[in-house]
């Protein structure tokens, strides 16, 4: 997901992108170590996105408080 996609969409609606990465990111894990992923770049491409959205809800609460 590019950032420019994140950028648009609400505080909320980033959270709950979030917490759906999270799940992804945990079933993707289990995966793994039962031998099952398939593709191994989902784990890092999940990583990356979660990290973009931590990073806008962080430069949002900045912002606000300011």
């Amino acid at each position: 997901m590019k950032i420019r996609e994140l950028r648009e969409l609400s505080v909320d609606e980033l959270k709950q992108k979030e917490l759906d990465l999270k799940d992804q990111l945990f079933k993707l894990r289990f995966q793994k170590s039962l031998g099952q992923l398939d593709n191994p770049m989902k784990l890092s491409n999940i990583k990356r996105d979660l990290a973009r959205i931590k990073t806008l809800l962080k430069e949002f609460q900045t912002k606000g408080t300011e």
